[in-house]
């Protein structure tokens, strides 16, 4: 029996010790909960002393409290001032910036159910609310900014100097910048909780270029550099062959963009800079403004030729240039006569001319040409047109009466010359091996007659006409020339001052 009553009684304290502690944790769940507010229901209140965001909403509702909040946050919203940084870049809004909104029930209800404990200071029961639950296009401003923050990736790139002696840098380029977004509205949505004033850096993410320099800079080189003399050259003339050429100076053209001289150098006037020297026309020297471009135009062409670079425009002179060898002119006049080229390149040429006192140069870059690779020119002369004399004209008009007046004077206006059917060549060599040879032009330099104009008077009668100096000249007949021979000759009749 005692035995048994002794087991009865620790039955009993047993179930007291057990129901004691369930009454305890109900006591501390219950009291938690109503910290602040006795129930959740509509009909309950915040406990005293109660505060959020400084507004004390002790023995409200939550619908109470929520309206006393909202007030007094939305009365706050002018003084709201947010300034954005990212490096030395700021950017400011303030409350007028933003449509109002209400987003504060869910914030009120979890306060009033003790889920929001990691933000309360339990013993004076002050809670904040962040003002940007007021602010209903806050991620829109936000992204407004976070647009001129951020920048595309922009690969390095060669820069071009044609007036340095290290004619290539390199542009770095610049790495792709992304705002974090997500971590730009917390930090916001955290700093407005503290404060209606703040001051926010924008979280960026950067991604970072890889770039080899020295790669970059060895992916171009010289292709080729032409050089003509002009030594002897006038002033002026020097002067419109630098002037033209300084159009190209510092030219990128891109992978199938074609260029035309005439357009680039623009119209031969003093307006542009060009100055009066002699110009061909009809096969006569005159002054005329631009004289000499020609030059410019055909020293261009060869660097072009040697840059295997296509050439889709091009015409040769009346006369030979004794600059260059045959067929390997350009000449440039006005609307009929244009030099355009046209990169046929993967990758873009680089112009640069630069001249002295005697000599103009064009040189091209670009891709490097194949290990081994060079590119040379060939003219070959094929023979002779032959002139047919002089032509005896009679100065009708008057024209040199100043000179000339009876018949049987004579003035020579021009001397016959002959012409010349010659062909130009270009040439690929490898390791100095001629691997190939293409024929580029065949030309025709016409032959010209010689212009002698005579008097049209009749002699006074006993009056003697002077045997005339104008010895009249013949019709040519052909004779064996080397290439080497025409060469010198027509250094000879061609002097550098009158060159087209």
């Amino acid at each position: 029996m005692k035995s048994m009553k002794n087991k009865n009684t620790n039955k009993k304290r047993g179930l007291i010790w057990l129901f004691s502690f369930a009454v305890i944790a109900i006591a501390s769940v219950v009291s938690c909960r109503l910290l602040f507010v006795e129930k959740t229901d509509a009909n309950k209140t915040f406990a005293d002393n109660t505060t959020i965001n400084g507004i004390d909403v002790g023995n409200m509702s939550m619908a109470e409290a929520e309206n006393a909040v909202l007030t007094g946050m939305l009365e706050d919203k002018k003084d709201i001032e947010i300034e954005l940084v990212c490096n030395e870049n700021i950017w400011k809004l303030d409350g007028g910036d933003f449509e109002a909104c209400n987003r504060l029930t869910d914030k009120i209800s979890k306060i009033a159910k003790g889920e929001n404990n990691k933000k309360i200071d339990v013993e004076s029961k002050n809670f904040t609310i962040s003002y940007a639950n007021i602010l209903s296009n806050l991620h829109e401003k936000l992204d407004e900014i976070a647009v001129d923050v951020e920048q595309d990736a922009k690969p390095a790139s060669l820069i071009f100097n044609p007036n340095n002696e290290d004619v290539f840098d390199v542009d770095m380029g610049q790495n792709k910048i992304v705002v974090d977004r997500k971590e730009l509205y917390k930090r916001v949505e955290r700093e407005l909780a503290l404060g209606k004033k703040i001051k926010v850096e924008i979280p960026t993410i950067e991604t970072h270029n890889m770039i080899d320099v020295e790669a970059l800079k060895n992916s171009v080189g010289l292709r080729s550099s032409y050089t003509t003399n002009y030594q002897k050259s006038s002033t002026d003339r020097k002067n419109n062959i630098k002037n033209a050429l300084k159009n190209f100076n510092g030219m990128i053209v891109q992978p199938g963009q074609s260029v035309s001289f005439n357009q680039t150098t623009g119209e031969r006037t003093t307006n542009n800079g060009y100055s009066k020297a002699h110009i061909l026309v009809g096969g006569n020297y005159v002054d005329g403004v631009g004289g000499g471009v020609c030059q410019a135009s055909t020293t261009l062409y060869n660097a072009l030729l040697l840059a295997d670079v296509d050439v889709i425009s091009v015409s040769h002179h009346t006369i030979p240039a004794s600059y260059v060898p045959l067929s390997f002119d350009a000449m440039v006049s006005g609307d009929y006569a244009d030099l355009v080229f046209q990169n046929n390149l993967d990758g873009p040429i680089y112009i640069r001319t630069h001249a002295d006192d005697q000599n103009v140069c064009v040189e091209i870059y670009g891709q490097k040409l194949d290990e081994g690779m060079e590119i040379k020119h060939k003219a070959e002369f094929i023979k002779i047109l032959p002139h047919n004399g002089d032509k005896i004209v009679a100065d009708s008009k008057g024209e040199y009466a100043n000179k000339i007046l009876y018949k049987g004077e004579y003035y020579r206006a021009r001397f016959p010359r002959e012409g010349y059917e010659s062909k130009a060549y270009l040439q690929y060599y490898k390791d100095g091996e001629l691997i190939s040879e293409k024929e580029i032009r065949h030309d025709y330099y016409p032959a010209q007659d010689g212009l002698v104009f005579e008097g049209v008077e009749d002699a006074v009668e006993g009056m003697t006409i002077p045997a005339s100096d104008v010895k009249i000249i013949r019709p040519q007949k052909i004779s064996q020339q080397t290439e080497e021979n025409v060469r010198k000759k027509l250094e000879k009749t061609n002097p550098e001052e009158y060159n087209p």
